[in-house]
């Protein structure tokens, strides 16, 4: 059962491509944050951004969001209990206690409104019980590693049910931290830790449910994560030797004097994976959310009535060593303040005697406010920035949704949603020892406003219960706004129809797709045999990419330069072949190109990498009860996940020299993760 049209439905008459797991699944595999979920769905990639650990990259059918900058939104829409999380930044944090947790593909325009153009996950906790009981988990690993978890529920008590959770993970680093092994590094820095790469983190939930009434409840959620570790290793991989007078660190460069010889990164290059490091910098990423939810339910003659209000807080710091030496080359540093308000109006029913029309209406209201100082430091401070930027948002939505069963076999579904939206930026840049470049206060440029209206119209067809075909059509958008970390004090070509100077002043336009998708559900042999498919055909329109530039600060230009086509098939099958043995497996194919990608007046879309698009994806998994006894079961659990080649930034595919930037140089290889588990479970204890 799912709420993935907010009401509860079976997955299987759902007929939009939804993913879910239970809290089986998730407990016998260890989930409890979303970059664990990498092989749960089909065509749904989970990263975690370059050197940190709590930011996520969310790639579903193709559309992801690769900027992790607080003033970027994300592609993919994270809910937890139906409360948005806006931002990556902080959005990989513990869950102690899940029930479930669903992955929504495809554009999701009409119930979920804004920043679900590729799709969106649901996290959904257990609830308070009201009776006494719980659990408690420890974990002992290599690189002595150690978690506690635990869950208690506390006995009713008149109107109240209490249920507590929380989490606390430790590790040591995976990178040991040496010093500088090179005596002709002259300029080199004393370390200032002994590890990178290790983990620790708390988290705590507390839900209060209040049943005044018998058709009346209250739910109040704190959460609470908090992470204080060293950043992941930003290995250097490799300086350019192409003799080319820009390539500094090559020493067959003439200018390798003027910079390379008192600043040798060629020496610290691998291309092999490291577990020693030689650093300088001070190394942290400390990521600290709260967040306060109310949920008000309350059911009226056939309708049930909803309002979620929700207040989120989030302080996220990092400091990263970019040239992956003990060298004063590139460092730079985030420090991030962010809240958020929402407030959701939801009415749910159906209508006439059997049923046969039902409906969701809602309202939605959000506002947040996001500030970044970012400190950056290049060749021994010869060159400095102070640099900062900001934003606020303050978004409208009210959305209707219908099912109307034409007959016992077909159904029709209608939606739309209106959004308005307005962002207003701040941005602040000063070469230090030379003086300020751009200071735009909050109200310095004119707000970024937006108007959208996200259809959607899906045909279902349910041969039987247990078989059913559907065709949809859906609009979806990611907004638009500011680009907070822009350096550019003059016109930006790539912004086409935008005559106005700088970024600041011509903020980029929302990304747009319009989506196709057709698919089946089916079980069969008495339901120990699931298999559902998909096929989708996506055309995106004014696709946000952030580009980076090596030119002064460490920023990016943002442009809407490109239309894309995106197709792909999606399987997903699931079978019990006998009671003690559960089968899973799903396998997608993907189909991502350019149609129009303008730079400089100039369609460059045969020659432009698409990211984080990778050709195949597939898993396959078994639980297997092996063994049941008066001492217990044993369970067998594997998993393996496989993901093709796929380009990570949108860089040229070729280009006039070796040094340029080059999608190829940070080309992912593609991998395959196998995961193998015991179980030793129903242990009798007296």
């Amino acid at each position: 059962i799912v709420t993935a049209q907010k009401r509860s439905e079976r997955l299987q008459e759902v007929p939009i491509a939804v993913s879910a797991v239970g809290s089986e699944f998730l407990q016998s595999r260890d989930i409890s944050s979303i970059d664990r979920l990498g092989s749960v769905a089909p065509n749904v990639k989970i990263e975690r951004a370059p050197s940190n650990k709590t930011i996520s990259q969310i790639s579903i059918r193709g559309s992801v969001t690769i900027n992790p900058a607080i003033t970027w939104e994300p592609a993919v829409g994270l809910y937890m209990d139906g409360v948005y999380i806006a931002k990556a930044q902080g959005s990989i944090f513990d869950v102690a206690d899940l029930e479930r947790i669903e992955v929504l593909r495809g554009p999701q325009g009409t119930l979920y409104g804004r920043n679900t153009l590729a799709g969106a996950v649901n996290l959904i906790t257990k609830k308070p019980t009201g009776e006494l009981g719980g659990f408690i988990e420890g974990s002992y690993g290599d690189y002595n590693y150690h978690k506690i978890k635990g869950s208690l529920n506390l006995p009713k008590y008149g109107i109240f049910s209490v249920k507590l959770s929380g989490q606390i993970q430790k590790r040591d680093g995976f990178i040991d931290v040496v010093d500088n092994p090179y005596p002709a590094a002259i300029l080199a820095n004393p370390r200032k830790t002994d590890e990178q790469n290790d983990l620790d983190s708390h988290s705590f939930m507390a839900q209060v449910r209040a049943e005044p009434t018998d058709n009346l409840t209250l739910d109040y959620t704190f959460d609470y994560s908090n992470f204080d570790q060293k950043t992941d290793y930003a290995q250097l991989y490799r300086v350019n030797r192409n003799g080319d007078p820009r390539d500094i660190f090559d020493p067959a460069s003439p200018s390798y004097a003027f910079a390379g010889a008192f600043f040798p990164l060629n020496l610290y290059d691998r291309k092999d994976r490291q577990d020693k490091a030689s650093l300088d910098a001070n190394l942290f990423e400390r990521s600290k959310a709260t967040g306060h939810a109310l949920t008000a339910t309350w059911d009226v003659g056939g309708v049930t009535l909803k309002s979620i209000t929700a207040y989120r807080n989030l302080r996220w710091d990092d400091s990263l060593d970019l040239d992956g030496s003990p060298l004063d080359v590139a460092a730079t540093q985030r420090f991030t303040k962010y809240h958020a308000f929402s407030q959701e109006l939801q009415a749910t029913g159906a209508l006439f005697d059997d049923d046969r029309l039902k409906y969701v209406v809602g309202l939605f209201y959000f506002k947040d406010k996001a500030e970044t100082d970012n400190p950056q430091r290049f060749f021994g401070g010869a060159t400095s920035f102070r640099a900062g930027y900001g934003s606020h948002t303050e978004a409208y939505a009210a959305y209707a949704q219908v099912d109307y069963n034409l007959t016992e076999k077909l159904t029709l579904t209608g939606g739309l949603r209106y959004n308005h939206e307005e962002k207003d930026i701040k941005r602040y840049l000063e070469l230090i020892g030379t003086g300020v470049l751009i200071d735009v206060p909050y109200g310095g440029v004119p707000d970024a406003t937006a108007n959208n209206l996200s259809p959607q119209f899906t045909v279902k067809y349910a041969f039987t219960r247990d078989f059913n075909v559907y065709a949809r059509y859906a609009k979806g958008f990611k907004s638009g706004g500011f680009n907070g970390e822009t350096n550019i004090a003059g016109t930006d070509p790539g912004s086409p129809g935008c005559a106005a100077p700088a970024e600041l002043t011509c903020p980029y336009k929302p990304e747009k797709v319009d989506s196709y998708e057709i698919g089946f559900k089916s079980q069969w042999f008495d339901r120990r045999l699931t298999l559902n498919s998909a096929f989708f055909w996506d055309e995106h329109k004014d696709i946000q990419l952030s580009i980076f530039t090596a030119t002064g600060a460490a920023a990016s230009v943002v442009k809407n330069a490109a239309q894309a086509q995106i197709r792909g098939v999606e399987v997903e099958v699931t079978a019990r072949p006998i009671d003690t043995l559960t089968l899973n497996a799903s396998v997608a194919y993907l189909d991502a190109e350019y149609k129009k990608y303008i730079e400089a007046g100039v369609d460059v879309s045969n020659n432009r990498a698409f990211p984080h698009t990778p050709e195949y994806t597939a898993s396959f998994g078994a639980d297997w009860e092996a063994l049941r006894g008066d001492w217990g079961k044993l369970n067998l659990v594997g998993d393996v996940s496989y993901v093709d080649e796929y380009y990570t930034y949108p860089y040229p595919l070729r280009t006039p020299t070796l040094s340029d930037q080059n999608a190829n140089n940070t080309k992912s290889p593609g991998r395959t993760i196998v995961n193998l588990t015991a179980n030793v479970t129903d242990i009798p204890l007296g």
